[in-house]
């Protein structure tokens, strides 16, 4: 890797981390969109895991205070569920389809939001929330995106941010634990993976001390329309590459 494109990995990294520290999420969507130009798929995959592990687990900190673990277990215990299933799954679903379905969805659901502020909180139960987690975990098995359906219940269920944040980053940190142990089981731990860490992590928490910084000047409104923008973004990401290999297919 020479010094121009390690600059760029680099900057991947800081503006992940900024994301991150600023939302709770979508620093995976933010990286990949370069990381993937310069290492493998499988290097970007453990990259954002381990990545996440810093993220989340710095977001949490930075939340620990609205913490209540009898909320968040649910999602989690959904999650267990979910993850396994979505990756069984990867060879006999469709990814294409699969994708555009979801990121058409996610544009809705964020159109929707950002022209119509208002929305009735949702009740919710231990039910439906194991039923998110599962949600969330086979979304992630099947997509990789696996804080979507958490964050999404946060917003519909309304309240403060660090509220919302104490739940779904707990939930996104177990995703990333469940992930990276079998990561470690497949083997995909390797000494150039682990070596891309190392130079990633300072660039990270740079960006992510700078998000949380800025975090601390949103309001309740204004973090609501960060979180629906990176929802539009997420579902832009998923169903544009997918639509331009669709365009691309001979007749």
């Amino acid at each position: 890797m020479d010094g121009v494109t390690l600059g760029f990995f680099l900057a991947a990294a800081f503006l992940g981390g900024l994301v991150s520290g600023l939302s709770g999420f979508a620093m995976g969507l933010v990286v990949s969109g370069v990381w993937l130009h310069i290492i493998t798929p499988g290097q970007n995959a453990l990259l954002i895991v381990l990545c996440g592990l810093v993220t989340q687990g710095a977001g949490i900190w930075r939340v620990r205070h609205e913490m209540k673990w009898r909320t968040v277990l649910p999602f989690i215990a959904g999650g267990a569920i979910g993850v396994p299933v979505g990756t069984a799954l990867l060879t006999t679903v469709d990814q294409g389809t699969l994708r555009v379905t979801m990121g058409v969805l996610l544009v809705l659901y964020s159109l929707y939001g950002l022209f119509r502020p208002a929305i009735t909180p949702v009740q919710g139960g231990v039910p439906a929330e194991l039923g998110v987690g599962v949600a969330n975990g086979l979304i992630g098995g099947l997509t990789g995106l696996g804080g979507i359906a958490v964050t999404i219940w946060c917003q519909l269920r309304g309240g403060a941010k660090d509220a919302q944040r104490a739940v779904f980053q707990p939930v996104m940190f177990a995703t990333f634990v469940m992930t990276a142990l079998s990561l470690a089981v497949a083997g995909a731990y390797t000494r150039e993976a682990m070596t891309l860490y190392a130079f990633a992590l300072p660039a990270l928490a740079a960006g992510l001390w700078c998000g949380l910084k800025l975090y601390g000047k949103l309001d309740d409104t204004a973090f609501r329309r960060v979180i629906l923008i990176l929802l539009l973004a997420s579902g832009m990401s998923l169903v544009v590459p997918t639509m331009m290999r669709w365009a691309s297919l001979p007749a």
